[in-house]
């Protein structure tokens, strides 16, 4: 039976849609894999750092400190530069800065200065953060608004691969393998102790100095393709602006929420070579790995959860995963010798689906507000910045990593709260006034 004029003219101009946003998907989900790749050599570099600088846990955990106060710095000015110039602006430019930071980190280890490799840190985050706050929000809109949720956990699932790949490949080349007791550094000349620290700082130079040149060539990508910008604001008359998009109560509570969640995120993960080392008694190259396999249970837990959302609603199963995550985080805290490891590597699983789910669930109903909605959440991933140095702190002064989890524990009891407050749909009444 032959379809009707108007079907097919309206069947035809939903396929060139789909096919207009193809591509345009495929290249800003490459980006969930580059700063999932860099995002994921932290835990190498603090305990590398730790050793080539001789540093506490509290001090190490600056490097998490250094990447993350950047989105709380950065996220308005993204936030405003993508919405008077669009999400391909904001992509450019943070590609730009994720570069020349990457860069810089060569400089930073010609100088031996723990600072300089901060500031590399910074403006790699930086730089982060304008694709942070560009991408998440545009993936939602290229495609249907019932599957947004799963494209999101679907692009952020490379975001897992990088995962994976960062240490078990990267953390090789970067981690010596060199373990010296404190003794030992304190018996060394000089001369020897140079000679040690500069070959530890110099293993990451050429890493970082490869992943510069790779962001900056598809910084050129993005500024030669055509990319199509959906601006919120351009049909809208009405108000705009923070105070009304925070008459969402639940970006408010994603706010909140996305602040613990980044914040366990960072300290499980920073942490893990540390929980591997001591509390479980393996090598640090071995401990790397491990932390490829923590890498990849947490890409595996993304496609999962994009998987399942299918037939679970996407609160439903956050709620579920954040009272598994709770269990495993006391199995951690109390548990000795590989159990501890494997424990983490199942929390990896668990909590992969909890950013991507808080974030759409955050700016939902948002409307001409979602830039707006999307730059607060993204200033919330501070917590990545507030709570490992947090969780250093418990563990220097009590001598026992493990006691220093009762922080992402916390964490896991926030995003369980805001998954069973928000487990009701939106209604459309609340939509329209957000609108």
């Amino acid at each position: 039976m032959a379809l009707p004029v108007n079907d097919i003219s309206n069947t035809n101009v939903a396929s060139n849609k789909k096919n207009n946003y193809l591509f345009p998907f495929i290249l800003v989900t490459s980006l969930f894999f580059f700063w999932g790749f860099v995002h994921n050599l932290d835990p190498i570099l603090i305990p590398h750092l730790r050793k080539a600088f001789v540093l506490t846990d509290l001090q190490s955990s600056l490097v998490d400190t250094s990447v993350f106060i950047a989105y709380f710095v950065m996220a308005l000015p993204a936030g405003y530069i993508m919405r008077r110039y669009g999400y391909k602006t904001g992509i450019i430019l943070g590609l730009i800065l994720f570069g020349i930071g990457s860069i810089l980190f060569v400089p930073a280890a010609n100088t031996l200065q723990y600072v300089f490799f901060l500031g590399a840190l910074f403006i790699i985050a930086c730089g982060l953060t304008f694709l942070e706050t560009a991408a998440n929000p545009y993936i939602t809109v290229l495609g249907p608004e019932a599957t947004k949720t799963q494209r999101l956990n679907f692009a952020q699932s490379f975001n897992g691969l990088a995962a994976f790949i960062a240490p078990a490949y990267i953390g090789k080349i970067i981690l010596s393998g060199k373990e010296l007791t404190e003794q030992q550094i304190a018996a060394m000349s000089t001369e020897q102790l140079h000679v040690y620290l500069s070959g530890e700082a110099a293993s990451v130079k050429i890493p970082y100095l490869i992943l510069g040149i790779i962001i900056l060539l598809v910084a050129i990508i993005f500024y030669f393709t055509k990319l199509p910008d959906i601006k919120h604001e351009e049909s809208y008359k009405g108000q705009s602006g923070f105070a009304s998009a925070l008459k969402s109560k639940r970006l408010k509570w994603g706010i909140a929420t996305q602040f613990f969640y980044v914040g366990a995120q960072v300290c499980v993960g920073s942490f893990f070579i540390k929980m591997c080392t001591t509390a479980a008694g393996i090598n640090e190259k071995t401990a790397a790995v491990y932390l490829g396999t923590y890498g990849l249970a947490f890409m595996l837990g993304r496609f999962a959860g994009t998987f399942l959302m299918k037939y679970i609603a996407p609160v439903k199963l956050l709620a579920l995963y954040a009272a598994i995550c709770i269990a495993l985080t006391l199995v951690a805290i109390f548990a000795s010798g590989s159990l501890i490891i494997y424990t983490l590597i199942a929390i990896a699983f668990f909590m992969s689906i909890m950013f991507p789910t808080i974030f759409s669930m955050s700016i939902e109903g948002l409307g001409h507000n979602t830039k707006i909605g999307s730059s607060l959440i993204i200033m919330s991933i501070v917590g990545g910045a507030v709570l490992p140095p947090v969780l250093g702190f418990i563990s220097d002064t009590t001598k026992n990593i493990q006691h220093g989890y009762v922080v992402p524990l916390a964490c896991f009891i926030a995003v369980i709260l805001f998954a069973l407050k928000n487990s009701k749909p939106m209604a459309i009444t609340e939509k329209i006034n957000l609108t």
